[in-house]
Formats: C-alpha cells, structure tokens, sequence
C-alpha cells in the first residue's frame, strides 16, 4: 500500500504582494487547507511585536529556522495552499510553485492600506525587511531570493487584483494536473 504524498501549492513574495490574500482566494477555490504561518503569528504567539520578532531573527537564525521547519511540517500533513517569503524554494517538491511580485511603491501603498500608519516609515521599514530578509535566507539556506528559476509561474501583482491573480493560480494548477508534468 502506497501512502499518498500531500499535494502543495506553494505561493511566495515579498511583504504587499498579495500573499496571504491570493494564498487565501486559491485554497477557498480548490477546497485545501490554507496554511500561512508567519513571523506575524509566531509573534503574536510569543507575546512580542513583528518588529521585535525580526529584530530578534537579524541576529538569531533559530527563529527563521523554526518558522520554516513548522511551516514545511504543516504543508506535508495535508492538500494545501501555503503562502509564504520562502515556500517555493523551501517545498521543492510542491506541484505549484508561484512567485507574486509588485514594485516597491505598490508594496508600501498596500500595506500602508492595510495597516495605516506612517507611509515614509513603512517605506524604511519594508526595504529595510527586504534586505534583512535576502541576507538571512543566503546565510541560512543558500537561497537567492532574486532567483525565481525555480517558480513554475511569476505574476506581477500590480497587472491583475488578488481575485484574478488567485483565478490564473488555480488555472494554471488544474492544467498541470491534467498535464503532469508540463509544469
């Protein structure tokens, strides 16, 4: 007897691309379990802030090495949809692979909607991120995260909303799952 291997969707990008909207829309549409465990719900779960938690990860790489290995466990338990900074490169084996992108200025507009707050602020703060991230995730795991060879498809985020983005998401799985594959 054969156990069956969890199929993945894994959906990756950089903070105000759409990651936990699109991730969200596409586990709805084909019926998976959404998985998006971030540094936001380990903080909350910890009792800190998110700038304390990635201050805290800048210089201590058991925090990213726990999110990772937490979110990794939980994509292979079930048939999901997992968005996160690194699931494409961290699920090599995911059937789906997506890469969401937008400019940096459509980035902080978008998270200056979602959260308010100050927009010069979110700017520092989000290139800042940016760059702490790529450089922990090189140091950590080798990962170049301006590499997206490993994508089976890159959307540009500001081309499409988050509902049309989600719908090319899922086309694009249901044509690999007909075609094996082709992806």
């Amino acid at each position: 007897m054969s156990i069956k291997r969890a199929s993945i969707i894994a959906i990756s990008g950089k903070s105000g691309c759409g990651n936990t909207t699109v991730s969200l829309l596409v586990a709805q549409r084909l019926g998976r379990t959404f998985i998006n465990y971030t540094f936001r719900k380990m903080a909350e779960e910890e009792g800190m802030s998110l700038a304390e938690l990635l201050a805290l990860a800048k210089n201590d790489p058991s925090w990213d090495r726990l999110l990772d290995a937490h979110q990794v466990e939980l994509a292979h338990r079930e048939d999901c949809v997992i968005g996160s900074r690194l699931a494409m490169w961290l699920l090599g084996d995911a059937d789906l692979r997506v890469y969401l992108r937008a400019s940096q200025e459509v980035r902080v507009d978008r998270i200056f909607s979602r959260e308010g707050g100050d927009r010069e602020e979110i700017a520092r703060f989000t290139a800042a991120r940016d760059k702490d991230d790529q450089r922990r995730y090189r140091e950590l795991y080798g990962i170049d995260t301006e590499d997206l060879s490993s994508a089976h498809l890159v959307i540009d985020t500001e081309l499409w909303d988050a509902s049309s983005t989600a719908d090319l998401i899922v086309q694009a799985f249901k044509a690999q799952a007909v075609h094996p594959g082709i992806a």
